[in-house]
C-alpha cells in the first residue's frame, strides 16, 4: 500500500467520525477537522481574509503553501490535485458541518457563523516545541528551588534580599507571559503569513 493511498484511508476514517456527528460543533469535530492540514490551511487563509472566496484562489494559495512556492510559481498540476481534494472532500465536509458555506456550482467559500466556535481549539504547538504548560511547570519548579535554597540560607540566594527575589520571580513570570502572548498569536490560525505549521 503506497503512502498517499494509506494518507487517503486515514482522511476517509476521519471523514466518517464527522459524519457520525450530528450535534453541530462537537470537540472531536473540531479535532478531526483540525486534524487535516489542507483544513487548517483552508480555515487561515478565510480566517485571514474575512470574505468569500473561490475554490481556485483558495486551491493555489494553498498549493503554494504546501509545496512551499509562491503563487506565482504553483503549477497546474498542484493546484488540480490541491482543487479536486478540497472540492470533493475537505469543502464538503465542513460545509456538513456548518463550518464553511461552500457552493460548489459557484465554486465559492465562506466562513459561516458558527466557524468562530473553533476558537477555542485554535492554539498550535509547532512540532519541535515544548507546550507551553510544561514550560510554565518548570519555570515553577526553578522558581520554588530558588525560593526554597534562599530560605534555607544557600549561597548566593542568602545574599538577595526577599523583596529582590519576589521581583526577580515575577519579572521572570511576566517576561514569560509576554513571549507566550507573542508567540501564540504568530502562530494562530488567521494570523497575517503562513499557516502555522
Amino acid at each position: 500500500m503506497s503512502v498517499e493511498s494509506i494518507g487517503e484511508t486515514a482522511i476517509e476514517e476521519t471523514d466518517e467520525r464527522i459524519d457520525d456527528a450530528s450535534d453541530g460543533l462537537t470537540q472531536d469535530v473540531a479535532f478531526t477537522v483540525l486534524s487535516c492540514p489542507r483544513r487548517r490551511y483552508s480555515l487561515h487563509y478565510l480566517m485571514r481574509e474575512q470574505r468569500e472566496v473561490s475554490l481556485r484562489e483558495l486551491s493555489r494559495e494553498l498549493a503554494a503553501w504546501e509545496n512551499d512556492v509562491d503563487v506565482d510559481a504553483v503549477t497546474h498540476k498542484q493546484r488540480m490535485r490541491v482543487y479536486t481534494a478540497l472540492r470533493q472532500s475537505h469543502l464538503p465536509k465542513m460545509d456538513e458541518n456548518d463550518i464553511v458555506e461552500f457552493d460548489s456550482s459557484a465554486g465559492v467559500i465562506e466562513l459561516t457563523d458558527d466557524a468562530s466556535e473553533l476558537e477555542v481549539y485554535l492554539d498550535v504547538v509547532p512540532h519541535d516545541e515544548i507546550p507551553w504548560s510544561t514550560y510554565y511547570l518548570g519555570l515553577g519548579g526553578l522558581c520554588a528551588v530558588a525560593v526554597t535554597l534562599s530560605g534555607v540560607g544557600l549561597f548566593p540566594l542568602s545574599e538577595v534580599p526577599g523583596l529582590g527575589l519576589a521581583a526577580l520571580v515575577t519579572l521572570l513570570f511576566v517576561g514569560s507571559a509576554i513571549a507566550h502572548r507573542y508567540h501564540e498569536r504568530a502562530n494562530r490560525l488567521g494570523s497575517a503569513g503562513d499557516p502555522p505549521a
